[in-house]
């Protein structure tokens, strides 16, 4: 599972570096929030399979920010930028506008650096 779901959010984040590319806003910010979804996931996951079972959003953001930011040190910025990725995906994704470019290349930056600090093997932290 674990595997699947950085795989997962591998791909998000390429692909939304992609829809950026393309002048897609909101697709890229939907790409980018998704890439930080599963990955994550993926890192609840190896604390324990209870943790990582949770698929609603506000329930993985907030397992993210007790088990990975206060309890095991990480950044808080990851946990901020992945909750801010969170809202600016729910505008992108249902309301009528179209999100702010420079919106959109700070969300798929924020991701890029969320799945690189989550993607590295256990020896490299």
């Amino acid at each position: 599972m674990i595997d699947i779901l950085l795989g997962k959010g591998l791909t998000a984040a390429h692909s939304a570096q992609l829809l950026l590319d393309a002048g897609d806003a909101n697709g890229a910010v939907n790409r980018a929030y998704y890439a930080m979804f599963h990955v994550a996931r993926a890192a609840l996951a190896q604390i324990g399979p209870e943790v990582g079972q949770a698929k609603r959003h506000v329930t993985v953001i907030g397992r993210f920010g007790r088990y990975m930011v206060k309890e095991r040190g990480l950044d808080p910025e990851l946990g901020r930028s992945f909750s801010l990725a969170f809202d600016l995906r729910t505008i992108a994704d249902y309301e009528p506008v179209v999100v702010d470019a420079s919106d959109a290349r700070q969300i798929v930056s924020s991701a890029e650096i969320f799945v690189q600090a989550l993607s590295k093997p256990a020896s490299e932290e």
